[in-house]
């Protein structure tokens, strides 16, 4: 699978582009600002994206989707039912206390634990990860993991904002993600790339 990470806004969040190297029919994996500097990065990959996925509702995590939806023919918007509000609303989404308002197009479908997003000949499982909100994913493919504000190198997401749980976050990390083979690569919403085996050994939450 073909990945590439872009560093995008102020709080630097990690939009992924995520595609079949054979077709390169691929993927947007929180486009959290910078959309056209998203799109170019398409455009020179070579990709053609059927799906806009947002791991959670923050505005961090949302930014660009109004660009990208406008700019990007027939491209669709997924989110976890728990959070698809938060693409509507510039209080749930946090932009409001960001110094702006700002909201997506509403979802085109929901996602749900489980479900299969299908890329080609390749495919990602999503899981379904609440904590950090109450809608977060996870994004498994064959060998790598994107994560969202779920789990970081070294850290995990913050549970102080509306609609976060520790106790959630801490049973998504023992019973969804640490459960996984200890080579699965992270890919987070922030940070730097890791492993499942790297945070099992020295992540201080885990």
């Amino acid at each position: 699978m073909l990945i590439e990470r872009l560093i995008v806004g102020e709080l630097e969040s990690n939009c992924y582009l995520v595609a079949d190297e054979e077709t390169r029919e691929g993927l947007i994996v929180d486009p959290g600002d910078e959309g056209e500097r998203i799109l170019k990065a398409v455009a020179k990959a070579g990709i053609v994206p059927r799906y806009l996925i947002n791991t959670h509702g923050h505005i961090d995590h949302i930014g660009a989707n109004s660009y990208l939806k406008e700019e990007v023919e027939d491209i669709k918007i997924g989110i976890h039912e728990a959070d698809a509000r938060m693409l509507i609303n510039a209080n749930e989404n946090l932009s409001n206390f960001a110094g702006g308002k700002i909201t997506s197009p509403p979802a085109d479908f929901l996602l749900r634990e489980g479900d299969e997003i299908t890329l080609g000949k390749g495919h990602l499982k999503v899981i379904h990860t609440p904590g950090h909100t109450p809608g977060g994913i996870c994004l498994l493919g064959e060998r790598e993991i994107f994560t969202g504000d779920t789990l970081f190198a070294g850290s995990v997401g913050r549970t102080d904002l509306p609609g976060g749980s520790m106790e959630l976050l801490m049973k998504s990390l023992r019973e969804k993600l640490m459960v996984l083979p200890e080579g699965t690569v992270i890919y987070p919403g922030h940070g730097e790339i890791s492993t499942i085996g790297r945070e099992k050994a020295s992540n201080p939450f885990i």
